[in-house]
Formats: structure tokens, C-alpha cells, sequence
């Protein structure tokens, strides 16, 4: 824990106005916003296929940033190799996080995997992904938290500013939040960076679909 539990606050006026300027900033200059303004920042991951490149734009600037990752133990065997792979390149500060119960308890208990329209799949989510998110926060008090979600994954997303804060009071940034598929994979050949896209989110199921995490919180920005 720091010693000083100062975080930082902005008001939705201050809120809108930043978000002015950084939705049509580089996400290089949107990290290094980030960065300069928050005292305990955070960045996630879920080693999804293109995840290489947020970790790679944001370890540049600040290289010993913890990096959390909710393991809920239902990835696939490539993307286990994938995540080691870049912890490794990158050196990453990994802050990982896992469900209370093991992926054969919670499959035994719930009768395996649910799938979205079931009843257990609330339940499911809650305990393989947000439990362990919220553990998360309230061992790394970050006050931003830095996100690789992208407008063009899901409806939801659409509708946030590139900054924006819940109800928590935690500032979101999401440095490729207008970047399309193909820009970030000329980032990823640039970089010479990996990708593995047989990846699986249980939490999901279906593309297009949000997980919970980040619609856990109501979003307060009114800027999109």
C-alpha cells in the first residue's frame, strides 16, 4: 500500500473538458496523460489476442506499473503460453488475481460452464471475475486505471469517452479506445509484438458481449 490514500479526482466539467483533447490524441500522449496525472495508476490485461499492444505502449513510459490480470482458470492453453511469452518480453509487473474456488469447483457447483442465457452465469462471473477484480482494487487502491477497450468491440463501449470515472470515484482511460482492429495490428507488426487469437472469454461467450467488469460501476461522463 502507499502511504498517501490522495487520489485523483475530477469533477465531470474537468471530466468532459480532458476528454476534449485526449479523443483525438495518439494513445501514446493519452498514456503519458495518464501517467502524469495519476499518483497510483493500473493497468489490466485479460492477454487477449492483441493485448501486447497497450502493455507495450504503457511499460515504455512506466516499466515497473502493476499489470493485473483476473486468471478466472478457464483460458486456453494458448493463451497461458501467450501471457507467459510477454510477461517475459515485457518484464511486466504482474498482479495476479484468481477466483476463490478452482475452475473444477465452480465447474462442479454450477454444472460446468454456464452459457449466457443461463441462470448460473451471473453467478459464474461473480466468482471468476469480478470477486477477484474488487479484491484487486481494494489491495492496489489505484485511483486511474488504464483499460484496452475499444469502441468497436461492443455497443456499451461506444458510448465512452476515451476518459471517463464510475461510481467508485476510479478514473478509466482507455488509450485505444478509437484505434480500429487494423491499427492496432500495424502497431503489433511495427513493435514486432505477438498475438494469439485463440482466446475465450467463458464470462462473454458470445462476441460483442461485456463481461461486467466494466459496466460495474455506472459510468458518470456524459462525453462519448
Amino acid at each position: 500500500h502507499n502511504e498517501s490514500n490522495e487520489r485523483l479526482e475530477l469533477e465531470p466539467a474537468e471530466l468532459d473538458a480532458a476528454n476534449q483533447v485526449l479523443n483525438d490524441a495518439q494513445p501514446q500522449q493519452i498514456v503519458r496523460w495518464a501517467l502524469a496525472n495519476a499518483k497510483r495508476p493500473m493497468l489490466t490485461t485479460s492477454f487477449g489476442d492483441h493485448a501486447a499492444a497497450l502493455l507495450h505502449l504503457v511499460v515504455q513510459e512506466r516499466p515497473d506499473i502493476p499489470v493485473v490480470w483476473i486468471d478466472h482458470g478457464f483460458n486456453t492453453d494458448e493463451t497461458y503460453r501467450f501471457a507467459r511469452r510477454l510477461i517475459k518480453r515485457l518484464d511486466l509487473n504482474m498482479q495476479i488475481y484468481a477466483p476463490k474456488h478452482s475452475p473444477a469447483w465452480i465447474s462442479a457447483t454450477l454444472g460446468g460452464v454456464p452459457n449466457v442465457d443461463e441462470r448460473a452465469h451471473k453467478e459464474f462471473t461473480q466468482q471468476v471475475k469480478l470477486e477477484p477484480f474488487e479484491r484487486a482494487l481494494a489491495e492496489l487502491t489505484p485511483d486511474l486505471w488504464l483499460t484496452g477497450i475499444r469502441a468497436e468491440e461492443t455497443e456499451f463501449r461506444r458510448s465512452l469517452g476515451t476518459l471517463s470515472q464510475d461510481a467508485r470515484g476510479l478514473i478509466k482511460v482507455a488509450p485505444l479506445l478509437h484505434w480500429r482492429a487494423s491499427e492496432v495490428e500495424a502497431y503489433l507488426a511495427e513493435h514486432e509484438l505477438p498475438s494469439e487469437p485463440k482466446y475465450f472469454d467463458p464470462t462473454k461467450g458470445i462476441e460483442g458481449r461485456e463481461c461486467g467488469l466494466h459496466q460495474a460501476a455506472a459510468v458518470s461522463s456524459s462525453a462519448a
